[in-house]
């Protein structure tokens, strides 16, 4: 099982990450970041599969991905 972890402050609620990931393991939340974006946050972990797709569509570098 892979691991996601959002750099909040990174992000800027663009949505990449959401729109192309096979396992819809990301949404956009209600919280915002201290720039006042509402940031992606991993919703379903356990049905991340590892494939980096977030991390390489994530303009802003935000997305790490651990297996």
């Amino acid at each position: 099982m892979a691991k996601v972890e959002i750099i909040i402050e990174r992000c800027k609620s663009c949505g990449y990450c959401v729109k192309f990931c096979p396992r819809h393991v990301l949404e956009i939340g209600q919280e915002v970041n201290a720039k006042g974006y509402e940031y992606a946050k991993t919703v379903r972990p356990d049905d991340c599969i590892g494939c980096t797709i977030c991390g390489q569509m994530c303009p802003d570098g935000a997305i790490n991905i651990y297996r």
